[in-house]
């Protein structure tokens, strides 16, 4: 999808003014009940472009992306795969934080794929302004949005996928990995996120 498929996204390519545009995006409904727009982390010249699903609670409040529990176990994974956080580029592949409200608590709720679609023309233009080697794509939903296409992260993972201007990788959301923790299982699935991170870090 072109960014010109939608009226919010400018045509620059400059990452501080495609965020400050994105401010008044009114590309879906979730712009409404979420508390801001959260953009990205990182500037242009990033090799490593990360791209989740969407933000969560703390990310939404904060107006970063991970910087809640699943960001603190992709921190611990970068830090294991050798990847300096801060010489990457991180965002999603939705904006606003999608819930449903529980009481006080708001509970994360799945972009569907019109929120996706919606925010294409955003990602497509940071694209173009970071120019990433690699782009990881952290979950299904993120892989979409990325690959344009329905990927299963099991088929995917372990392989450099190669797109026009960089290649991909995709693996599991921290999310997932997070909901492990505690559990068996959870040493293994966060090789695994290290492991595809691995393949990421010749790039950087």
């Amino acid at each position: 999808m072109s960014t010109d498929a939608s009226p919010w996204v400018p045509e620059s390519r400059e990452v501080d003014e495609l965020e400050a545009a994105a401010q008044d995006c009114r590309g879906c409904e979730l712009w409404e009940p979420a508390t801001q727009v959260v953009f990205s982390t990182g500037g242009p010249g990033a090799r490593i472009m990360l791209v989740g699903e969407q933000p969560g609670d703390q990310e939404d409040l904060a107006g970063e992306p991970f910087v809640g529990p699943a960001g603190r176990v992709l921190d611990e994974a970068l830090v294991a795969a050798g990847i300096d956080r801060e010489a990457t580029y991180l965002t999603n592949a939705v904006k606003h934080f999608r819930f449903t409200e529980r009481g006080r608590r708001r509970i994360h709720q799945k972009p569907d794929v019109r929120h996706v679609t919606a925010c294409h023309p955003w990602l497509q233009a940071e694209l173009a302004g970071v120019e990433p080697a690699v782009v990881v794509a952290l979950g299904a939903t993120a892989a979409r949005a990325v690959l344009g296409r329905t990927v299963k992260i099991g088929e995917a993972r372990g392989h450099l996928l190669e797109e026009p201007g960089h290649v991909v990788v995709v693996t599991t959301h921290p999310s997932a990995v997070l909901r492990l923790r505690g559990e068996d299982g959870y040493d293994e699935a966060f090789g695994a996120l290290v492991d595809d991170l691995r393949l990421a870090a010749p790039y950087a």
